[in-house]
């Protein structure tokens, strides 16, 4: 299907001259003078080549046919990241470097969305919020307020993260997966 260069966001699949291209980052670039164009980070499914491409914002690229579903996660080992479809039971199992830095916030029975092309996987969606447990973390300072300082801490998922004062080792709190940074603490 040809879709817009403009049109297109992180996490698509596009077609070019026959491979399979995952969009990283898309960026509509609107200079003063002349043409405006959209900028294209992309990796190639098949070996893992990243490429930049240009296109005027009119043109149209081929957009891949994906399939994209909800799956749980089971497991990882040397072969893979391994999911499970909830309805059919059926298993698939993700490269590492497919999966990428979404390995860290991955955990047993998590739903995650997962775009499959040919019942291959190709990309993974994480949810938006997930809780892990502070592992490590300086103590907190009697009298310290919860202003707008932060102290660094390890979360039971090897992250680094910033912190509020006041919350200590064992605390379970909820990070944000795009960039691992503190939202709050877990309600139990």
């Amino acid at each position: 299907m040809k879709v817009q260069a403009s049109s297109l966001r992180k996490g698509n699949v596009v077609d070019l001259d026959g491979k399979l291209y995952v969009v990283l980052q898309a960026q509509n670039i609107h200079p003063g003078k002349g043409t405006p164009v959209t900028q294209l980070d992309m990796r190639r499914i098949s070996d893992g080549v990243k490429i930049s491409e240009r296109y005027r914002t009119t043109e149209t690229v081929e957009r891949a046919t994906v399939d994209e579903r909800e799956y749980t996660f089971l497991y990882s080992d040397g072969e893979g990241f391994h999911f499970m479809n909830p309805e059919t039971y059926d298993q698939l199992v993700a490269s590492p470097d497919i999966v990428g830095d979404a390995r860290f916030y991955l955990q047993d029975g998590m739903n995650v969305h997962l775009s499959t092309h040919e019942g291959v996987p190709i990309a993974i969606e994480l949810p938006r919020l997930a809780t892990f447990e502070v592992v490590e973390t300086e103590p907190s300072v009697k009298g310290q307020t919860a202003s707008s300082s932060y102290k660094p801490a390890v979360l039971s998922n090897g992250l680094r993260t910033m912190i509020p004062p006041y919350i200590g080792v064992g605390t379970k709190i909820v990070v944000l997966t795009e960039d691992g940074s503190y939202q709050e603490r877990a309600k139990d």
